[in-house]
């Protein structure tokens, strides 16, 4: 083939080029890198304000969202361990990431997590955090959101309206469950969602763990919940289905940390430029504009 091309172009005759495989012919955006991507569910772990020494991580953080076009990353530094711990070891977390976003202005904003277990002090830190330039909250998985403990987090939410952004998963393998019993799947966000119909509600890391397409279809009937991308789970077309299942102004771009495979299930997803916008970074900026200033 490659000889009979060469003598037809020597002779003068026009030669069609090679047929290419239709997903050789879709590829990638040529400009992917310069799409405009916000990440609305990372984390940075400093190990608190006492240790800001080496801020190597937060600034390979950045460095790593330069090379993927990600322009800004929402960030929350969650306790991950017990129901309750005291909340001189949250407010130290949330000064972590107060000093990250310090360290890169406009680059890194924050969510203030808290422990509901910490009561009418939990409340005092998302005022304080806010005050400070944080946008959401993010929980953990220390309580059910169908516990009533929740409450006043999601009540303090509506006041200012801002997002709520809770870890999540469908566990169906007992030894996993065990490790998280109070984990909330997407019936609990729903529970939530029915109670306070404006909340603002993010369905944290649909690829985190468990039956991901449960979850999708689980919270279909509740349009203010939002998915985000994040999880290291890279099953093919699960961004497909949770366009297919609650429409592209319901999906979040996002990475919990798998940054390369987060921004490729956007990019290999078959998406229009404009839904694919929408994921990136405009469905976010439209949480973010709802904030009473």
């Amino acid at each position: 083939m490659a000889l009979a091309s060469a003598g037809a172009a020597e002779r003068g005759e026009t030669v069609a080029p090679k047929a290419q495989s239709s997903r050789l012919a879709i590829g990638l955006p040529a400009n992917w890198r310069q799409l405009r991507k916000f990440d609305a569910h990372h984390h940075v772990f400093l190990a608190g304000r006492r240790s800001l020494s080496d801020w190597s991580e937060v600034d390979n953080l950045i460095e790593a969202a330069d090379h993927l076009g990600i322009e800004r990353l929402f960030c929350s530094r969650p306790i991950t361990a017990g129901v309750r711990v005291n909340i001189d070891v949250v407010r130290d977390a949330n000064d972590s990431v107060l000093d990250a976003m310090k360290r890169h202005p406009g680059r890194i904003g924050g969510y203030c997590f808290v422990q509901p277990g910490n009561g009418a002090a939990a409340l005092d830190e998302i005022e304080r955090t806010l005050a400070a330039g944080m946008i959401g909250v993010k929980l953990y998985n220390q309580y059910n959101f169908t516990d009533p403990i929740i409450f006043p987090i999601a009540e303090k939410c509506l006041l200012h309206r801002i997002p709520l952004l809770g870890h999540s998963g469908h566990l169906t393998d007992p030894k996993a469950r065990a490790a998280q019993p109070r984990i909330s799947d997407a019936l609990d966000f729903c529970a939530l969602a029915r109670r306070y119909p404006t909340l603002q509600l993010i369905l944290g890391h649909v690829n985190g763990g468990g039956d991901w397409e449960w979850a999708i279809r689980g919270i279909r009937e509740c349009p203010q919940i939002y998915l985000d991308t994040s999880g290291s789970g890279l099953d093919d077309d699960t961004i497909g289905r949770c366009v297919r299942a609650v429409g592209p102004d319901r999906v979040l771009f996002a990475t919990d940390g798998t940054m390369e495979g987060c921004v490729g299930k956007i990019l290999s997803a078959d998406l229009t430029a404009a839904q694919r916008e929408a994921i990136l970074w405009r469905n976010w900026q439209r949480v973010l504009d709802q904030r009473l200033t």
